[in-house]
């Protein structure tokens, strides 16, 4: 399903001068994925309402305001536009849970890193040992695991938890480094990043659209792989560059564009451009990468790296317009006194 309304926006965009900075990320970002949608995402969107009602989650501070900024169902849709709605149902659900998640481990850890150490080690327990919750987060977590592993074979159901421990680890990291005093470097700071993505954990459930399991060569291929972490990166880089108003203005630090301006003293326009090449390059070797092996994969293969592509697409579509980066459009595409 495409979007005349976006295409036309960007064709506009091409021509005519950037007059704020989401204008300015539009003109230079290079976004190969096209816009579109799952055809299916207001019922993903209840489905998220009901799943957070269920597990009282909606009710704890801030959080109902929180999935209004987010639209978890609008991007898992952006995301996963030919996913069956079952399907659909769980990313956004683990979108929202991702989404609460962090931000009371940033709520939690912004005090003291340490304090993030129970909240972590049920989320590990659960996920490596199925141990019984305690908390109404891990509640949610045990819940959500249930229905991948309803959902997906057992081998892709491992993949999710153990690339899902990966993201919880990588909290931790996240806190003692905003706690720190010195500041990170680019690199420092997209080393983090993939660690928090949490993009990965949604690969397995990529890979669960397919009408067959990947074989273990499909899956271990160093292309393949190496695709996965191009995926990542640049479906989490591309969110920083929309966010870094908001960031910056709330004292975060682990942002890719912030990052840029930190380590070159320079305006945060100039660190969003650089910050764009940085993420242009990582699209272009996606494409290039699988252009080279998409002839060895199978037919699920294929659809395997489609889903990892469309997280790249969905994540740009739908940080441009989600309330929770409405900032970017206060600051204008060009420093002042340039």
């Amino acid at each position: 399903m495409s979007a005349t309304h976006e295409d036309r926006t960007a064709a506009v965009l091409e021509d005519a001068p950037a007059a704020n900075l989401r204008d300015l990320i539009d003109s230079r970002l290079h976004m190969p994925f096209p816009f579109r949608r799952n055809p299916h995402e207001a019922e993903a969107a209840a489905g998220v309402d009901a799943w957070l009602d269920r597990w009282g989650l909606s009710a704890e501070p801030g959080v109902a305001a929180m999935i209004a900024r987010t639209r978890p169902a609008e991007l898992a849709s952006r995301n996963s536009p030919t996913m069956d709605a079952a399907l659909l149902r769980i990313v956004a659900v683990q979108i929202a849970y991702q989404f609460v998640f962090d931000d009371r481990a940033e709520e939690v850890g912004g005090s003291s890193p340490g304090g993030l150490v129970p909240m972590l080690c049920e989320s590990v327990a659960v996920l490596r040992d199925d141990r019984p919750p305690g908390t109404l987060l891990g509640a949610a977590l045990a819940d959500l695991y249930r229905q991948v592993r309803e959902r997906c074979t057992p081998g892709q159901a491992a993949r999710w938890a153990s690339r899902s421990r990966e993201y919880v680890h990588g909290l931790l990291y996240e806190a003692v480094a905003q706690a720190q005093p010195r500041l990170l470097r680019a690199g420092d700071c997209a080393s983090v990043r993939s660690l928090t993505a949490g993009v990965e954990p949604f690969h397995p459930l990529c890979e669960a659209a397919q009408p067959h399991e990947l074989s273990p060569a499909e899956l271990h291929h160093p292309v393949v792989r190496r695709l996965g972490r191009l995926s990542a990166d640049a479906a989490v880089w591309i969110p920083d560059l929309f966010s870094a108003v908001k960031e910056q203005r709330s004292g975060g630090i682990i942002n890719l564009a912030l990052a840029h301006q930190r380590e070159h003293r320079c305006s945060l326009q100039a660190a969003v451009v650089r910050a764009i090449r940085q993420i242009n390059a990582a699209i272009e070797e996606f494409q290039r990468l699988y252009g080279e092996v998409e002839p060895e994969l199978s037919p699920a293969g294929v659809g395997y790296v489609d889903g990892m592509a469309g997280w790249i697409g969905g994540c740009y579509h739908w940080s441009r317009t989600v309330p929770r980066y409405a900032d970017v459009v206060s600051v204008p595409a060009v420093a002042d006194g340039t």
